[in-house]
């Protein structure tokens, strides 16, 4: 006879999700980071959006960065916030597309140590239902690095919103819980 659903699962058997959304921290420390060679705090309204965000969430803004689309640049700053013991995730914009100075995923694909595909492909199909075939021109990826999560977005506010609010901000705790070993 099959186990009911609400019994306990096996020993060694995986807990449900359930359970480790539970165990999930209540608040995460995000790090914001925009990639743009254009961008300042004045214009840069995608991370505007993230913010925005995040401020109507319980999750919290640890850093906020604005960084030229240099690999080198890229690189080095996240190699920093790898490490930082106040950042749980890092949540960048920009430099997601096809054109030759986008480098953020070029970097990024470089350095995760784990990388979470479902969140690519999802933000794509969710974008194809909004702007159609140019929806393949997204490269957004995701995974961890150095125990932190690490989600890409591309600079439009709107493709911002969508990622955060269909995809990010419901799963952002458990994310996070699941990185850490949880």
């Amino acid at each position: 006879m099959p186990p009911h659903p609400h019994d306990p699962p096996p020993a060694g058997a995986p807990a449900p999700p359930d359970q480790h959304r539970a165990a999930a921290p209540a608040a995460v420390r995000c790090a914001v980071v925009t990639v743009s060679d254009t961008r300042t705090e004045a214009d840069d309204r995608g991370g505007a959006a993230i913010l925005e965000l995040l401020d109507s969430s319980p999750h919290t803004v640890a850093e906020r960065r604005i960084i030229p689309d240099e690999p080198v640049a890229i690189e080095q700053l996240l190699d920093t916030l790898a490490v930082h013991q106040e950042v749980d995730a890092v949540l960048l914009t920009g430099g997601t597309g096809i054109a030759p100075r986008d480098n953020t995923i070029d970097v990024v694909e470089r350095l995760l140590d784990k990388t979470l595909p479902g969140y690519g492909e999802l933000f794509r199909m969710l974008s194809y239902q909004q702007i159609g075939p140019a929806a393949m021109l997204s490269r957004a990826t995701a995974g961890v690095i150095g125990g932190k999560v690490l989600l890409t977005m591309p600079g439009s506010p709107n493709a911002v919103r969508l990622a955060m609010e269909k995809l990010i901000l419901p799963e952002l705790s458990h994310l996070v819980g699941q990185a850490r070993g949880g």
